[in-house]
This record gives structure tokens, C-alpha cells and sequence, in this order.
């Protein structure tokens, strides 16, 4: 269709879309310009001759025939002013065009035709290729080869498709350094768009834009595979505690695949842990898969999840991928506060106690300002009462806030409960009780934006109206969260949720926020009726969840509950061990990309605050990176401008295994060491992950640097096309346009429609 429209546009106005998109419209100086004013009086004349026209005409008759008349007079007017394109374009043989060639492995696809991708791009660009000799005729040609790197070539021939990667930012930069100096016309990117290396490719393309260089995509594949299974993505943390079951959200790609069934797996350092069926729906490109992964011992784990290969895929490296857990033994310490004797309070303790990675603190008030402190670690912790200082409050992973009215602390405390959660990136949980949320008087304070819910209840409330008894059940987002998991399987996890009683709730809750994930769902007597019992969101850099009925020890002291049904101790371990599952330490350390391979450059990033968690920017911070056959390196991180508490290092990874990162920091006396990272460095088959034409993506790089795209099949017109540029060697010329088919064919309608309008009134 494109080759049409060229072809049409090009007879009409004398020369291809091209001239136009890069010209500049002039009015060639001359006599047409001397002939401007005659020309107007002219038209004057013509129009009011037609005006004052009498006899047989009508208004409209002489209306319609002016205008006819005045349009072309007007087009033979345009016409004597000598209309022109001012069009740079390159001066031949003394420019060079660099051809950019993808050598990935993407390219070894077999999806051009019946060819692979890259067999496709040689047949194309041969040294005997029409588009070659074209080329050559115009330009000093410069071949390249990229993937992970850039490598000159002396032609298409000498392309393997074993690059790992490809990183087109990369590519296009030290293509410009390489050709720098040198008259460049453009520069051809012949590549399926398949980009994952780990450079932003704003600053190359800013950089090609300003010296004027348009670079001309070239797309190879297909858009869209015709059949074709693979994983998009696996949500999983970073980290847990020591027997934690986990849960990875694997959400799966698929093409060409509904209504077939595909099994997915779950390796532990090379032993299956999970396995599951998953019947691909006849709608939908995406497939969300929830698997449940058990504990394993401390250290760092090896994940790998994959989907078996099914018979017919277009692609099968992208079935699979990697990554690491680190699995951590150490207590984690949560802040209960509850505001009065109640059995929440006990049954809670008693289910954290048998988990030894969890320390609960409890705070229970008995008296007006006085506190009972279980849990905690010396006589001093919590002596003074509810925390006043962000030192004193921030030293908590968690913190759990039970029936506690908002009065009873200051404006102070309440603005450290949301900065705990919004700056510190801790946990928070709100527990409903007499008084909690609006009948607790939480309404208006800083921390009813941080909780899920919205209530709408007042102080008092709660005695005028019964409690509600409400029958509990899980969301389908929170069957799949980790916190409720209930049972070994899904399966036995849906009947363990429907065997337990119901629960009170005596606050009025209206419903989630908007972006919130409710998990917990409760119906009451009222046919249809639904109200949100528990929820959770992200705030901040940190994570808040409210639980809104009072009572859940009935789960253990129901007379329906057996008394091996240990429902309520493992929700609630489950769901303390998701409250700090994520939070930070003082120094956090990241590593990027999430898949390296072997050769390429890894980034550390370390984040380190102060004991009030406020952004250090004045410290050292160094480390080791231990490599697979333990031969260690020192790296140093530099603060990173404008980034509060932020320090980023790098080093490249030369083998394949496990690396080791160890980071600490040294401000004055205070000196703090992380955990260590790690980062599986491994061939994951990076480049096969996304690996269809990403033709929107393509357009867009010729968009930004003022070139323009063409797929693989319709690349007849580069040769013409390239020629005008603005980069290089170029030499202004005017493209007459007064003499274009168009303007023949527009005149010649025009008389004809006069004439033919007089014989239909009977004027000829």
C-alpha cells in the first residue's frame, strides 16, 4: 500500500514524499513576482465582471462561475511565481552511510517467510543486492554489526546471530563516536526492535538529532507470532525470612494458543518445588499464573520458573527464566499497640510467638496512661509510652495499631505513623475494634489517606448501633496473595477460608480506595450485600493494610473450629511476615539489570539513611563483589547528583555463576554493612523475551532523529530516500513544482468544470 501511494505521489507532483518532508516551499524570485499585482487586478476585475453580470444568469450561476474562474486564475498566478522545493541532499561520493546490522540472536527466528530473520537481512543486503549497488552508487558505504556490542564488518556475509543481547542504545552511540569527524549522511538500523540492554536510548538519539544525522530503521520479523508461548513476567520478592511460603506471579505471553493447556514449573537450584496446569483462555494475549513456592533454607536461592515448550512455538528460549531469593534468618521486630484488654490481643501475641523470625513488641494500654509493655527487648524500650521521635519509631519493621482512638495521640505521633509508612517504607496495619477507624475518631487524621479503607463511622457510634456478623471470604486477589494461603494447595486453601466462622464487625465501612487490592470480603444477612473486611495498598515507599473485623481469635476459640485447625496462626504469621516482608534496612543495595549476561556492565545501587531515615549524602560507601570462583574486586559508589541518600558503582561481570555483593558505608563513627546481594549472572536468552517486530518502537526512532522507517520487503525506495539530508557533504538545489502533473491536472478540471457547469444551465 505504501509503494502504491509513493508511486501516485511521485507522478502527481513530480517527486517522492520524501523531497517534501525534508524542503522548504520558496517562491522563486522573477517575473511572477512582477506579475503579483497585475495578476490581483486581474482577479479583481474577473470577480466583480461576474458580480454585476446580468441576462440570464442567477446569483448562484454567478457565483459558482466566479469562483471556477478566480481558481484558475489563481493556480496560473501561482504558477508564474514559480513555486519550489529547496531540498539539501548529499553530494555523491563524498558521504558516508554507515548500515547498522542486527546480529542478535532474535535474528535466528525463522519467521521471514521461510527463512530465519537473519538469512532475510543477507539476501537483502548482498554485496550483488539492487539496494547495495544503489547505495554504493551515492554513498561510501560502512557496514557494522551490533548485539551487545558494535563491530565493523565488510558485509552482510559475515553475520552469525550469536549476540546475546541487543542494546541499541549502545549501538547507535559509538556508531556516532566511530563515525565522528566524518561527512555522514544517515545512518541505516537494520533490527527486529528486540532492545534489552541496560543504556537509555533518549541521549543517543538527542545526540544524532543534534548533529542532524536521521537514522532509517529497517524492520525484520513478524509483528505478531503466529503461535508462540512466553513468560512476560515473574513477580517475586527479592527476599523473605526462612520458611516463608511465597507465591510468584508469573504472567505468561501467548500467541496462536487458546484453548491448549501448558505446564508451568518452578526449579530450586535445580529441583522442581511447584507445577501447574494452566488452560490458556481463547481471549487475551496475557495469562496470569499464581505459583506457591515453600520455604526453603537461608541463603541466596536460584529460582527458575519455565514453561514447557509446546509443539508448533515460534520461539522457545523465551519459556524460561531466573532469578534469586535471598532467603534471610534473622527476627524481624513489629510494634503492637492496642488500646484496651481484649482477647485480639492475646490470641495475636500467641500466634507470632511460634514463629522464632518475628519479635512482636505489644503495648497494651490498661489505664488512662498507663501501659502494659510485653515483648520488648530492655526495661528502656517503650518506657516513656507511645514513641515520640522518628529514632525511637523507625527502629520497628512493622507496627500494628489496634482499637486505639486517634486522641490519644498527638498530631506529632500521628504524622510519624504516615511517615512510617510513606518515608520509612515500613508496615502498617489497622485492626478493627470500638475504637478504630472513624468511630475512633481516625477521620481527617494524617493516617486515614495511608489506610485502604474508608470509613465514614463517628466517635460514639459504635454503642448505638449492633454489631454485624459477617461471613468471610477471599477475593480472587486474595487467594493468590501470600498472606492467605491457607492450605498445601489452592484447592485445600478455598476450603480451609470456607470452613472458618463468621466474624463482628462493628465500624461502618464504606469501601477500598481507589488503587487498593482487597483480599477479604465479608456478606452479611442482606442478600447481595458486600462489604471490604480487609485490604491492602502501597503508600509511599511503603505498604499499609486494614483488617476490620474485631474478633478473629474465633478462628482458633470457635466450638466449629477442631482443634488442630491452625487457620488463625498461620494467617497471622503470614500476614506479619507480608508487613515486613519489604521493608527497608538503613542501607539497601539493588543491582540492574535483572538478567546479565556474561561481559556486560552491572550497576549497584546503594541507598543509605540515617537512623531517622533521612537521605545520607556525605558518606563513603564501598564494597566487594565476589565473583563465581571467588576472586574479589573492590567497587566504590559516588553519590549520585540530586538524589538524596542514593550512591551508584559499577562493575562487569566476566563469568557466568553467582556473584556476591558486600556494601558498607562510613560516615563519622557511624558505619553500617548490608546484606549481601547476589546476582545470578547467566546466557538467559535475554534477547528472545521480546522478540516480535516492534515496528511502533522503530518508527519512533526515525521520528526523533528525522529519518524514516521501512520494512524489510519494502526497502526499494531507501536508496532515493536517503539521498536528501541535511548531515554530511550536502548541496542545496530548487525542485520546481509549477510544472507538476498535479497542476495540470487541477487546471484542466478546472475548465472543464466551467464548461460543464454553462451546458447544464444552458450558458454554452
Amino acid at each position: 500500500m505504501r509503494v502504491v501511494f509513493d508511486a501516485v505521489f511521485e507522478f502527481l507532483l513530480k517527486y517522492p514524499p520524501r523531497v517534501f518532508e525534508r524542503g522548504t516551499l520558496v517562491w522563486q524570485q522573477g517575473g511572477g513576482m512582477r506579475l503579483l499585482l497585475p495578476a490581483a487586478l486581474i482577479l479583481s476585475a474577473v470577480a466583480l465582471t461576474y458580480v454585476t453580470a446580468r441576462g440570464r444568469t442567477r446569483p448562484a450561476d454567478r457565483v459558482v462561475l466566479g469562483v471556477i474562474r478566480l481558481g484558475a486564475l489563481a493556480l496560473l498566478t501561482a504558477c508564474l511565481m514559480r513555486p519550489a522545493l529547496l531540498v539539501s541532499s548529499a553530494v555523491p561520493q563524498r558521504n558516508i552511510l554507515a548500515v547498522l546490522l542486527d546480529d542478535s540472536r532474535s535474528m535466528s527466528i525463522a519467521d521471514a517467510g521461510r527463512i530465519t530473520r537473519i538469512a532475510a537481512v543477507q539476501a537483502a543486503f548482498a554485496d550483488s543486492a539492487d539496494v547495495v549497488r544503489s547505495l554504493g552508487e551515492k554513498f561510501a558505504l560502512r557496514f557494522y554489526r551490533f548485539g551487545s556490542g558494535l563491530d565493523r564488518v565488510g558485509g552482510a556475509a559475515r553475520l552469525r546471530g550469536n549476540g546475546a543481547r541487543t542494546d541499541l542504545a549502545l549501538a547507535l552511540d559509538e556508531a556516532r563516536r566511530d563515525l565522528a569527524g566524518l561527512p555522514v549522511a544517515g545512518i541505516v538500523l537494520v533490527t527486529d526492535g528486540a532492545d534489552n540492554g541496560a543504556g537509555a536510548l533518549a541521549e543517543p538519539l538527542l545526540a544524532l538529532r543534534g548533529r542532524k544525522v536521521p537514522v532509517y530503521p529497517v524492520g525484520v520479523g513478524s509483528e505478531r507470532f503466529s503461535s508462540d508461548i512466553a513468560i512476560e513476567r515473574v513477580d517475586l520478592p527479592s527476599s523473605a525470612l526462612r520458611g516463608a511460603t511465597l507465591v510468584a506471579t508469573v504472567t505468561l505471553r501467548q500467541r496462536g494458543m487458546g484453548g491448549k493447556s501448558v505446564t508451568v514449573t518452578a526449579e530450586d537450584g535445580g529441583r522442581q518445588v511447584a507445577v501447574q496446569e494452566v488452560s490458556i483462555p481463547r481471549d487475551g494475549d496475557l495469562v496470569t499464573v499464581h505459583l506457591r513456592l515453600p520455604g526453603t533454607e537461608p541463603g541466596p536461592r536460584r529460582i527458575r520458573i519455565a514453561v514447557r515448550p509446546v509443539p508448533g512455538e515460534a520461539v522457545e528460549q523465551n519459556n524460561q527464566t531466573a532469578t534469586v531469593l535471598q532467603i534471610r534468618d534473622r527476627r524481624e521486630k513489629v510494634l503492637y499497640l492496642e488500646g484496651e484488654p481484649r482477647p485480639e490481643f492475646p490470641f495475636l501475641r500467641r500466634a507470632a510467638a511460634s514463629d522464632s523470625n518475628l519479635q512482636l513488641v505489644g503495648m497494651l494500654r490498661t489505664a488512662e496512661g498507663k501501659f502494659l509493655r510485653l515483648g520488648v527487648d530492655d526495661s528502656l524500650e517503650l518506657a516513656g509510652g507511645i514513641p515520640t521521635s522518628r529514632v525511637d519509631l523507625f527502629r520497628y519493621r512493622a507496627i500494628i495499631v489496634g482499637s486505639f482512638e486517634a486522641s490519644a495521640f498527638t498530631l506529632d505521633q500521628l504524622r510519624m505513623l504516615a511517615d512510617f509508612v510513606g518515608e520509612r517504607g515500613g508496615g502498617l496495619l489497622a485492626l478493627g475494634g470500638r475504637h478504630s477507624f472513624g468511630e475512633g475518631g481516625w477521620t481527617g487524621s494524617p493516617l486515614e489517606e495511608v489506610l485502604p479503607l474508608r470509613f465514614s463511622g463517628r466517635p460514639g457510634e459504635d454503642t448505638l448501633r449492633p454489631p454485624a456478623e459477617l461471613q468471610v471470604r477471599p477475593t480472587p486477589a486474595g487467594l493468590s496473595h501470600v498472606a492467605m494461603q491457607l492450605g498445601g494447595t489452592a484447592e485445600e486453601g478455598r476450603k480451609r477460608w470456607d470452613s472458618l466462622p463468621p466474624l463482628t464487625l462493628v465500624n461502618r465501612i464504606d469501601d477500598a480506595r481507589p488503587g487498593a487490592t482487597v483480599l477479604l470480603d465479608g456478606s452479611g444477612s442482606e442478600r447481595g450485600s458486600r462489604t471490604p473486611l480487609l485490604a491492602a495498598q502501597r503508600y509511599g515507599r511503603g505498604r499499609a493494610a486494614a483488617f476490620a473485623p474485631q474478633d478473629s481469635w474465633l478462628w482458633q476459640m470457635h466450638a466449629a473450629v477442631p482443634l488442630e485447625d491452625l487457620s488463625h496462626e498461620t494467617f497471622w504469621r503470614q500476614m506479619l511476615r507480608w508487613l515486613v516482608e519489604e521493608t527497608p534496612d538503613r542501607l539497601e543495595v539493588t543491582a540492574s539489570p535483572a538478567r546479565p549476561g556474561p561481559g556486560q556492565a552491572i550497576t549497584v545501587r546503594a541507598e543509605l539513611w540515617d537512623s531517622a531515615y533521612s537521605g545520607v549524602n556525605d558518606a563513603a560507601v564501598r564494597g566487594t563483589v565476589t565473583a563465581p570462583s571467588g576472586v574479589e574486586r573492590s567497587i566504590g559508589l559516588d553519590w549520585i547528583l540530586g538524589q538524596h541518600g542514593a550512591y551508584r558503582g559499577v562493575f562487569t561481570a566476566a563469568e557466568e555463576g553467582l556473584y556476591r555483593i558486600d556494601i558498607e558505608s562510613a560516615r563519622g563513627g557511624d558505619s553500617l554493612r548490608a546484606d549481601p546481594s547476589w546476582v545470578w549472572v547467566a546466557d538467559q536468552g535475554a534477547d528472545f523475551v521480546d522478540a516480535e517486530l516492534r515496528t511502533p518502537f522503530l518508527r519512533r526512532i526515525a521520528e526523533e532523529t528525522g529519518g524514516r522507517y521501512y520494512p524489510l520487503n519494502a526497502i526499494g525506495s531507501l536508496p532515493e530516500d536517503v539521498v536528501y539530508t541535511e548531515s554530511g557533504i550536502t548541496v542545496t538545489e530548487a525542485k520546481e513544482l509549477w510544472d507538476a502533473p498535479l497542476v495540470f491536472f487541477l487546471l484542466l478540471g478546472l475548465l472543464a468544470a466551467e464548461w460543464s457547469f454553462r451546458r447544464s444551465r444552458g450558458l454554452a
